[in-house]
């Protein structure tokens, strides 16, 4: 069995119509995924979203890299020492 960490995917959405295609993203690694809390900030018209994910770091690695090839989607994975 292959080693996991845990991690938090910090993203921010600027761009509302890149919702539909992040969560088809957030779909395809569901299987990985702890939990997920979004905010959405009305006054600068941007989401922010955590993920919590338990999953090798190149499976990580390769969410974090597609959210963040979105058009006006920044993502970044912070790891657990775990």
């Amino acid at each position: 069995m292959e080693q996991t960490r845990v991690a938090i995917l910090a993203i921010v959405v600027e761009n509302p119509a890149q919702v539909e295609p992040l969560n088809q993203i957030l779909h395809q690694y569901r299987q990985h995924i702890i939990g997920r809390m979004g905010i959405p900030y009305e006054k600068k018209e941007i989401s922010l979203i955590s993920i919590a994910v338990d999953a090798p770091a190149d499976i990580i690695s390769a969410l974090s890299g597609k959210i963040g090839m979105l058009e006006g989607v920044t993502a970044k994975a912070v790891y657990s020492k775990v």
